[in-house]
C-alpha cells in the first residue's frame, strides 16, 4: 500500500526547529523541506531522470524566500517538464544561461562580434571604416546598450526617425542593411531564432535614386579656370585633377602610394584591396598626371602617401572628402562632386568614339554579365593608354593653356 504524505502547512513550516542532524519535511510528489543544524530551511524537489532513469536532486531554494505556494508551483512545473522528456536540473540551467547571454548579448557587442567577420572578408579598409562609423554615430548611442534578444522592429524604426526627418533616406537604407547583417548573424550563431528587423526598410521611403552630379564637356573649361584660381590648398588642386586625369574613384585618388608609381614603365598599380571590385587596377600615367607626380614630389616624397593628410597624423592619406569640400567651395555644391569626374571622362570618352570596353576597364567596372566577365580578361593596357594620353592632352586643352596644374610648373601653395 503506498504510503500517504500529508501537506505540510505553513505553521508546520514556521515552527520547526533546527535539531542537531539535518532532517526533512515531506509535502508529498517528491518536495521537501530539508531542516539544516543550522536552522536554515531549503526547499528540495526529489525526482526520477526522464532518460537515464536515476534519482536525481534539484533546489528550489531557501524558506521564507521561498514560501510553500512558490515551492509547490515549482514542484508542479518540474513534474510537467518531466513529462516532456526534460530534466528540470538541465532546464534550469539553460534558462540560467539564456539569462546571462541576454545581459550581455547587447546590440553593440553582437555588432562588434559581426564586424570582425565581415572585416575578414577581403573588404577594403574605407567600406569597413564607414561601415563601422555609421553605427557608432547612428544605433550605438541609442540601442547600442540594450539586449539583443529585447529589440524589437519598432526600436530600430525610431532610432532612425530623426534621420528620415532629415531627409537621409539613403543613410536610413544603408542602416537597415547593416542592422539586418548584424541580426541576422545573431540568428546564424544560434542567439536568436529569428530577426525582427527583417523589414525595418519598408517602414521608409525609398530614396530617389539619382547621377552623381557632374558637369558636361562645355563646362569643363570654366571648371578648370575656377580650379586654378581657387584658395585651396595645393594637395587639394592636385588631388582633383590627378582623379580627373587617372579616371579614379576619390578613396583611390587620395590613397595613392609612391611605392606603387612605376615612373620608368609609366603605370600606377592599385593593389586589389584597395579596389571597389577586388581586382588590381593598372593605370597609364600621361604627361598631365606625371606632372603632378613631379609637383608633389617635393610637398610627400618622403612620405608613403603622394597626398597625405595635411592634418596630424602625416602619415595617413588625404581624407576622401578632401576633393568633395574644395569643389564646393569653388562655387560648384550641388553641381558636381569628385565621383562626378569620372562619369564626365566617361561621357567625354564615349562622345569621342572611343571603345566602350575600354573606357570600362579604364573606371574599373566590372561586367554585369558573369559569363562574359569569367571569359573576359583583358585590360586593354595599351589601349588605354592611347586613350588616357588623348584625355590628358584635351583636359590640358581644355585648361586653356597654362590654368591646368600640370601646365603650369610654376604654381605656389594658395591657402584657404
Amino acid at each position: 500500500m503506498a504510503r500517504i504524505t500529508t501537506p505540510l502547512s505553513d505553521t508546520q513550516i514556521k515552527t520547526a526547529k533546527p535539531n542537531n542532524k539535518d532532517y526533512s519535511l515531506s509535502d508529498g510528489n517528491g518536495l521537501y523541506l530539508l531542516i539544516k543544524s543550522n536552522g536554515s530551511k531549503i526547499w528540495r524537489f526529489n525526482y526520477y531522470h526522464p532518460l537515464t532513469k536515476k534519482r536525481a536532486l534539484i533546489s528550489f531554494g531557501s524558506y521564507p524566500e521561498i514560501s510553500l505556494q512558490h515551492a509547490r508551483k515549482q514542484r508542479d512545473d518540474a513534474r510537467e517538464l518531466i513529462k516532456q522528456g526534460i530534466d528540470p536540473q538541465e532546464h534550469k540551467a539553460d534558462l540560467e544561461q539564456r539569462k546571462q547571454e541576454e545581459i550581455s548579448s547587447t546590440f553593440r557587442k553582437i555588432a562588434t562580434d559581426w564586424f570582425k567577420v565581415k572585416s575578414g572578408k577581403g573588404l577594403t579598409e574605407s567600406t569597413l571604416k564607414r561601415t563601422w562609423e555609421s553605427l557608432e554615430l547612428h544605433l550605438f548611442p541609442y540601442i547600442g546598450d540594450k539586449s539583443i534578444f529585447k529589440l524589437k522592429a519598432k526600436d530600430f524604426i525610431k532610432t532612425m526617425e530623426p534621420l528620415r526627418a532629415n531627409g537621409k533616406l539613403e543613410t536610413i537604407k544603408r542602416l537597415c542593411q547593416r542592422i539586418n547583417e548584424v541580426m541576422f548573424y545573431a540568428v546564424n550563431i544560434g542567439l536568436i531564432d529569428a530577426n525582427p528587423a527583417a523589414k525595418i526598410k519598408d517602414a521608409f521611403e525609398n530614396p530617389v535614386k539619382g547621377q552623381m552630379p557632374t558637369i558636361s564637356k562645355q563646362e569643363l573649361p570654366a571648371f578648370m579656370q575656377a580650379l586654378s584660381m581657387a584658395r585651396i590648398e595645393l594637395q587639394s588642386r592636385c588631388v582633383i585633377e590627378w582623379q580627373l586625369l587617372t579616371m579614379t574613384r576619390p578613396t583611390e585618388a587620395v590613397s595613392a602610394r609612391w611605392a606603387e608609381i612605376d615612373l620608368d614603365k609609366q603605370l600606377w598599380t592599385i593593389p586589389s584591396e584597395k579596389m571597389k571590385m577586388r581586382r588590381e587596377h593598372i593605370i597609364p600615367l600621361n604627361k598631365q598626371a606625371l606632372a603632378i607626380i613631379d609637383i608633389m614630389k617635393p610637398i610627400s616624397g618622403h612620405r608613403e602617401h603622394i597626398f597625405p593628410s595635411m592634418k596630424p597624423p602625416y602619415s595617413t592619406p588625404m581624407c576622401s572628402s578632401t576633393a568633395n569640400m574644395a569643389i564646393k567651395r569653388m562655387g560648384y555644391k550641388g553641381k558636381l562632386v569628385a565621383h562626378g569626374l569620372r562619369a564626365l571622362a566617361s561621357t567625354i570618352l564615349n562622345e569621342q568614339g572611343f571603345s566602350p570596353d575600354v573606357i570600362e576597364a579604364a573606371l574599373a567596372h566590372v561586367d554585369a554579365n558573369s559569363v562574359r566577365r569569367a571569359y573576359n580578361r583583358a585590360t586593354y593596357l595599351e589601349q588605354r593608354r592611347v586613350m588616357l594620353d588623348w584625355w590628358g592632352d584635351f583636359v590640358e586643352q581644355a585648361s586653356k593653356g597654362n590654368v591646368s596644374l600640370s601646365g603650369n610648373r610654376n604654381l605656389k601653395v594658395i591657402n584657404g
